[in-house]
């Protein structure tokens, strides 16, 4: 079995190197800076706007018909799939070996993504249809049909391929594996001679993660709409809330914080260290991955979630877009590094840290003991909400190939996948998750530079509206 493992994680560090290389960051990177151009600076200009239009009206009142869920359940789906343990275990793995100046790199792509996750969710309430049961659902692959054409309708199925095998990676397995990860973490930390089977525990986490996924998942798209509008505003404000503690605990050591991420940036060995090796190439790298992996901003996925909107206006539901990438990774995300860093703990530069190092941070506040037991928390709630949003992304990706009778087997099989990713290598699937998120990423910017245009169309014709209150 190991040997076919090695096998598998060699060819897939092959794919890897060509996916992740510095074409796919300058098309990731530069799509989002494109789209920045063309709408003149839109997630800067109408900053305050898209606050008012989103958070502002996050408790209003909002009714949905039937096979539609409501603007802010679109958005908490959507974040429920975009934050996830990507928010902590990413960073980590960007800060630990990309050093400070990943979590630098992690903004810039967040400040381009928010176009791009703009655009994206534009085109999917512009571009959007009704299925057999009268759902609502759209993606790349429908504006790719309905928006670029039917002759590049095989793009979409390319998109649907890989957005349905990276929904069992990055959407489940790697979830349910930090889940298992977060709580063994928690134990030993209580127990450190503990003699527990931690194969017979990940199990069991596996097969109620599996019961609590399918009894939503088969509920359709209102169930899942009323989970998530509930579980995500819980698990972030517990989360941030904690890191701000912390943070201001340790406020007198903000400034050289801020300074580790800027100079890292551009001169990474001045702060891991020559030994360390950390090329400013590395740097980069990390954090344009885990900055991708975390907020989702060109891979195409968080559409599928802001097409079953009730919103009608796709400029409306396109403001979310913004609010959700800035939500992931500027606050976040953002808190993540910023804990760590701040709270002077011992990074290890060169080497994957791992859960502990945020758990070692919030204990110097509460102690270790709690600091574990809270990201275990965190973690368990950031993964469950990412398998619950994934699991309509991988559905809607299959549903498009093979139709409305595949749905079934895929949610039997989905489930089936919390119960391995149980169990399963966690570095493996990270790596695995990360090259199908680069494969699905170029279909849909590929659509996204192709329909550019209609998004500056469609915003410029909304801001000029003479009911809009900004005139």
């Amino acid at each position: 079995m190991n040997g076919f493992l090695d096998i598998v994680a060699k060819i897939n560090g092959s794919i890897n190197g060509v996916v992740w290389g510095i074409p796919m960051l300058v098309l990731l990177v530069g799509t989002g800076v494109m789209l920045t151009i063309r709408m003149k600076g839109l997630q800067f200009r109408k900053f305050g706007y898209t606050m008012k239009n989103t958070i502002g009206k996050m408790f209003a009142k909002q009714a949905a018909g039937k096979g539609e869920i409501t603007p802010f359940q679109a958005v908490t789906t959507a974040l429920a799939a975009t934050v996830g343990t990507g928010n902590i275990s990413g960073v980590i793995a960007a800060l630990t070996l990309g050093g400070p100046g990943s979590i630098f790199w992690l903004w810039i792509t967040a400040l381009f993504g928010m176009a791009t996750k703009y655009a994206e969710a534009v085109l999917a309430v512009k571009y959007r249809e009704r299925n057999e049961k009268g759902d609502w659902v759209g993606g790349p692959m429908y504006y790719i049909k309905n928006g670029l054409g039917k002759k590049w309708n095989w793009l979409g199925f390319v998109f649907c391929v890989f957005g349905a095998l990276a929904a069992f990676g990055i959407g489940n397995a790697v979830q349910v594996g930090n889940i298992t990860n977060a709580i063994k973490t928690a134990i030993v930390a209580f127990s450190p001679n503990t003699t527990m089977n931690f194969g017979i525990l990940n199990l069991i986490i596996g097969i109620l993660v599996a019961v609590f996924v399918g009894v939503t998942i088969i509920g359709g798209i209102k169930r899942l709409g009323i989970v998530t509008e509930k579980l995500v505003p819980i698990m972030s404000i517990i989360y941030i809330a904690t890191c701000l503690i912390v943070i201001l605990l340790h406020i007198t050591s903000i400034g050289t914080v801020f300074k580790q991420i800027f100079v890292g940036a551009f001169k990474p060995q001045a702060i891991v260290g020559a030994a360390v090796g950390v090329a400013i190439k590395t740097c980069i790298q990390w954090g344009v991955k885990r900055g991708v992996f975390s907020n989702e901003a060109g891979l195409g996925s968080a559409p599928i979630a802001h097409a079953s909107s009730s919103e009608k206006n796709p400029v409306k539901q396109g403001l979310y877009g913004i609010f959700e990438v800035f939500m992931d990774s500027i606050v976040i995300c953002s808190l993540t590094g910023l804990t760590i860093l701040a709270s002077g703990v011992d990074i290890g530069y060169g080497k994957q840290g791992g859960n502990e190092l945020i758990s070692n941070a919030i204990g110097t506040l509460l102690g270790n003991k709690v600091g574990s037991l809270l990201i275990a928390i965190a973690i368990s709630l950031f993964a469950l909400s990412t398998v619950l949003g994934w699991s309509l992304y991988g559905m809607r990706c299959c549903e498009y190939v093979f139709g409305p009778k595949s749905i079934l087997p895929y949610q039997i099989v989905f489930v089936a996948v919390c119960i391995v990713g149980a169990t399963l290598e966690l570095s493996l699937a990270w790596d695995i998750a990360d090259t199908l998120n680069g494969l699905m990423a170029i279909p849909n910017l590929i659509a996204l530079v192709g329909l550019s245009g209609v998004v500056t169309k469609v915003t410029r014709d909304y801001f000029k509206k003479k009911n809009n209150p900004l005139q």
